[in-house]
C-alpha cells in the first residue's frame, strides 16, 4: 500500500466505474498531489471552448449550466494506515455528506482506487515526465471576503483554487442550482469558483485549464509577499481587480511559488 508520499505528482485518471456498472473514460481529470495539499481538476469531454466569453461578466446562463457540469475540489490528504482521505476544503460542487475516501493499491503501473462510503473503481496514472521537485504550497484567506484558496506547485506544475463568495445549498448538484437561479447574475456566482491547473514557464505561472475558460492561456497574476499573496482577476473591458490573501498555512519550499523573471 502507497504512502502519502509516494503519491506526490501529477496524476491522470483513465477510468471509473460506478456501483450501477456506469463507466467513464473520457473525463479530462488532474490531481496535483503535494505533501499533504491537493488540488484536483475534471472536466467533461463535452466541455466547449467558450471562444465569446473573455471574463466572468460575458457567461450567459447557458454558459453556467454548461460550467456547472464539472468538478474540481481541493484540501489536503489524510491516511489513516488503510484508507485515504481527501478532506476538501474548497468543492466546485456542493459538499456531499460521503467522504471522499478509499484505498489504494498498485496493480502494475496502475494506481487502482476503490471507494470506501461508495463503492467505485478508479484507475490513475501517474504523468512520468512531470518532476516531482520543487514542492511548495500555501493556503490561504482572503482577506476582503473571508474565502479561502489553495496554491500548489510541483514541479512544473501548478493548480490554484478558489472558493466563491456565495454558499451552496447541500444536497444539490451545481446544475440544479444554476438551473434554479432567479437571474444570470446569480448564476455567475455560483460558478465562480476557479480552479486552474497549468505549467510554470519563464514568463510566470501560465494557465492551462480553469473552470473558468477565460483563464486559460492567463498568468496566475499573483504576487508572493512576507505573509500574504495578491492574485489579479480580469474582468469586462479589460479591467484588472486585486484580491489580497493571508497566509494561514503552507507546507514543503514556499519559495518555489515565487515567479522569477
Amino acid at each position: 500500500m502507497p504512502q502519502i508520499q509516494d503519491l506526490i505528482g501529477l496524476w491522470q485518471r483513465s477510468l471509473v466505474v460506478w456501483p450501477d456498472g456506469t463507466r467513464d473514460t473520457t473525463t479530462c481529470v488532474r490531481w496535483l498531489q503535494g505533501r499533504e495539499m491537493f488540488v484536483d481538476l475534471r472536466q467533461p469531454a463535452s466541455l466547449p471552448d467558450f471562444p465569446h466569453v473573455l471574463s466572468i461578466d460575458d457567461l450567459s446562463m447557458r454558459d453556467c449550466a454548461c460550467l456547472a457540469t464539472q468538478q474540481g475540489f481541493a484540501g489536503r490528504l489524510r491516511f489513516d494506515g488503510r484508507h485515504f482521505e481527501w478532506a476538501r476544503q474548497i468543492d466546485f460542487q456542493p459538499k456531499s455528506p460521503l467522504a471522499d475516501a478509499g484505498s489504494l493499491e498498485w496493480q502494475a503501473d496502475v494506481l487502482v482506487k476503490r471507494g470506501r462510503d461508495v463503492e467505485y473503481i478508479e484507475h490513475w496514472h501517474r504523468d512520468g515526465a512531470a518532476a516531482t521537485a520543487p514542492q511548495g504550497a500555501v493556503e490561504l484567506r482572503e482577506v476582503d471576503h473571508g474565502t479561502n484558496a489553495v496554491l500548489l506547485r510541483v514541479g512544473s506544475t501548478f493548480m490554484f483554487a478558489r472558493n466563491r463568495t456565495m454558499p451552496l445549498p447541500a444536497q444539490r448538484t451545481l446544475q440544479e442550482c444554476v438551473a434554479a437561479a432567479p437571474t444570470v447574475k446569480v448564476a455567475r456566482q455560483l460558478v465562480d469558483c476557479e480552479i486552474s491547473a497549468g505549467v510554470v514557464a519563464a514568463e510566470g505561472f501560465r494557465i492551462t485549464a480553469s473552470t473558468l475558460p477565460f483563464r486559460r492561456g492567463r498568468l496566475l497574476d499573483h504576487q508572493l509577499l512576507h505573509d500574504s499573496v495578491m492574485t489579479l482577476d480580469h474582468r469586462s473591458g479589460g479591467t484588472g481587480s486585486a484580491r489580497i490573501w493571508t497566509i494561514i498555512d503552507c507546507e514543503g519550499d514556499v519559495g518555489a511559488l515565487h515567479i522569477t523573471r
